[in-house]
């Protein structure tokens, strides 16, 4: 597409398809199956309050106040810590949470 040419140092159209490409990875695998590849191997699920599976309503909130909760410093995800709930800022805002799953047997 540039004709074998690299990409300028902080091409604003280069960050927009690293970020959109990064929002479809999460909002798709967290809308089937409530899994990235990575919480697979932890054996994590995200799913709404209710125990649903989320839509792409829920997986977009949770995904933009995801990238403001790294962005302050990292205390959106550190608010699981004081958190009675341990609800991180993005899963406040979307209505989610992440469960545990129980151990498979192998």
């Amino acid at each position: 597409m540039r004709g074998g040419e690299s990409i300028p140092p902080g091409s604003p159209l280069f960050q927009l398809l690293l970020f959109a490409t990064a929002g479809a990875f999460f909002i798709w695998f967290w809308t089937h199956g409530g899994q990235t590849l990575g919480m697979r191997s932890w054996q994590l699920r995200v799913e709404r309050q209710c125990g649903q599976s989320l839509s792409y309503r829920d997986a977009l909130v949770r995904f933009l106040v995801g990238i403001v909760s790294i962005a302050a410093a990292g205390l959106g995800l550190l608010w699981i810590l004081i958190d009675p709930d341990k609800l991180a800022w993005h899963d406040r805002a979307a209505g989610t949470r992440v469960v545990v799953l129980p151990k498979q047997k192998g």
